[in-house]
């Protein structure tokens, strides 16, 4: 990471801004009970990260383990003029998340495969296909491109906010803006 870059992630709270980066500094010390503390104020929000990126518990269990493990081998590096202990926690569970799916995108099973592909329409083919489908789809093309993109990416695959501001380089309040203003044309559409 370049000087300037920041970690990523929503500000926090400035008192446990101040704790976390107090207990990571332990840490760096070599404190275990301050490393317990850190991840007993911190692993349920990082799981939830982790689980809302792999969709399964195990994968999310993996990623906060090994990303709490590298921030206890890692504290002593620690910026904080760079960002939060929250946002650079954030920041390693949701890579490990990832290099999880990757990873197990990339295993071999073992399970026979049937030779021909499943042909059975899934959930959002089901909807495109239904009649309230055909509205969802007659309502967001109404919407600014901006405004659909955000939508689409927040519902379908299931970027947070902060992973929408940063994926389209844009401020977290903006893109805030564009779904709240995108869900209400397309609440009244669906209406209409």
């Amino acid at each position: 990471m370049a000087d300037t870059e920041r970690y990523p992630g929503a500000p926090d709270d400035s008192a446990e801004a101040a704790a976390l980066a107090a207990l990571l500094g332990r840490c760096g010390q070599g404190d275990r009970a301050a490393f317990r503390r850190l991840y007993d104020l911190e692993s349920k929000r990082l799981y939830g990260l982790a689980l809302r990126i792999t969709r399964q518990p195990a994968l999310a269990a993996d990623a906060v383990h090994d990303a709490l493990l590298q921030a206890w081998e890692r504290a002593a590096l620690f910026d904080p003029g760079r960002g939060s202990v929250a946002a650079w926690l954030t920041g390693l569970v949701r890579y490990r998340a990832i290099d999880a799916m990757r990873k197990r995108a990339r295993e071999v099973t073992g399970i026979d495969l049937p030779d021909e592909a499943d042909e059975t329409p899934g959930a959002l083919e089901r909807l495109s296909a239904s009649a309230a489908g055909e509205a969802l789809r007659r309502c967001l093309s109404t919407l600014e491109q901006h405004q659909r993109r955000v939508i689409v990416l927040a519902f379908v695959d299931g970027l947070s906010h902060a992973e929408l501001a940063v994926r389209l380089e844009s401020p977290l309040g903006t893109v805030k803006s564009w779904i709240r203003r995108g869900l209400q044309a397309l609440k009244a559409c669906l209406e209409a």
